[in-house]
């Protein structure tokens, strides 16, 4: 019997939650979309002439990144709202009253906040990666009329080590299936000067090492003349990266995956280049999810204060916590970059301290 009242309990609490976490997330898409993306849209129908349907599909495609942003805000005001009413119906005074503790009240809105923050999480590895990849081909093929090509164009990589420069390269274009690069510029330095450039006309990728082909070397002095040192017609060049790795290493990490930003990583690890972003980054991908759970805990705690929440002062309290959140991530991020914090402190910081919030506050409620 006492399972069956706990039970009862925790549906008419989730029942509570879905209708304001539904209204939530249509409403933060909406005013997300309205305050950017419709924007670019009209632009596109109106300056460019870019058929309607080719703008619908643009559209459904850049719809999923914007819908994993207002999962968190969504459960907020969710648990906001749900809260509220629930005190300003007595309906908690009556649970606590009959010796039910807030801790096992919230317990519903916990589990459903971690299923959330999971399907969250799963949809960034997943759908929006796809769809954002689909809409970059559609803005590229599509609008801006590119042809589709198997060619990479115009890669930069960069090798450094102890924060200093070692060596720059550039590939006009890379055939990734046929290991062919063309028009290669190689730059090495020496405690920050440039001291020697290499060219080449090809390069070609065999026995699992590239070889450059019909080109020219040159000395630069300590005064900035360029003298050239020899040509040649066949030279080993030093890169561990096969063609599949340069043609990743000139992708944007920020349509990557988690794992395919983890072997990013571990890519450029061998390059000595500033890791520090794009460790911050992936601890990122891994904790906004969970902002979820952070952020319901919190909106449930304030849910039930003196003040009565309705709907338009829980919105506009929803938007003031979740601004101070992203306030509070976007200062710990920039510390994150910059070596103050430790990438991973840097990526859950905001998560720590909301959720001391959302506990103290909890914690007050029984009292």
């Amino acid at each position: 019997m006492k399972m069956s009242k706990s039970l009862i309990l925790d549906r008419y609490i989730i029942k509570e939650l879905s209708g304001s976490f539904f209204f939530g997330v249509m409403s933060f898409t909406v005013i997300m979309v309205a305050g950017d993306l419709l924007f670019d849209i009209a632009d596109l129908i109106i300056e460019k002439g870019v058929s309607f349907w080719v703008v619908a599909r643009l559209f459904s495609y850049k719809l999923p990144s914007v819908i994993t942003l207002t999962l968190p805000m969504a459960c907020l005001l969710s648990t906001l709202l749900s809260f509220g009413r629930l005190s300003a119906n007595s309906e908690l005074i009556a649970l606590k009253a009959s010796g039910v503790a807030f801790q096992r009240i919230i317990r519903p809105v916990i589990i459903s906040a971690f299923f959330i923050g999971a399907v969250a999480l799963m949809f960034n590895e997943t759908v929006v990666p796809m769809a954002n990849r689909a809409a970059d081909n559609i803005m590229r093929y599509e609008v801006a009329k590119e042809r589709p090509s198997l060619l990479k164009e115009r890669i930069f990589l960069r090798e450094e080590s102890e924060g200093r420069l070692n060596r720059v390269i550039y590939i006009n274009m890379l055939k990734p299936r046929l290991g062919i690069m063309s028009e290669i510029l190689i730059q090495e330095f020496e405690k920050g000067h440039l001291r020697k450039i290499t060219t080449a006309e090809k390069g070609i990728w065999q026995n699992g090492e590239w070889t450059l082909e019909q080109g020219e070397v040159f000395d630069v002095t300590s005064d900035g003349k360029v003298n050239i040192l020899y040509k040649f017609k066949n030279q080993k060049i030093s890169l561990e990266l096969n063609p599949g790795q340069v043609a990743r290493a000139s992708r944007d990490p920020e349509d990557m995956g988690l794992f395919e930003l983890s072997a990013h990583i571990n890519l450029l690890k061998s390059q000595g280049a500033n890791l520090l972003p794009l460790r911050v980054m992936y601890h990122l991908r891994l904790a906004i999810p969970w902002a979820t759970l952070v952020l319901a805990l919190v909106g449930a705690a304030l849910g039930v204060r003196p003040q009565r929440t309705g709907p338009g002062i829980g919105f506009g309290l929803s938007i003031i916590i979740v601004f101070a959140y992203y306030v509070v991530m976007s200062i710990c991020r920039a510390l994150g970059q910059a070596g103050g914090l430790p990438p991973f402190l840097a990526a859950w910081l905001p998560n720590i301290i909301f959720l001391f919030f959302g506990a103290f506050l909890a914690r007050r409620v029984n009292y």
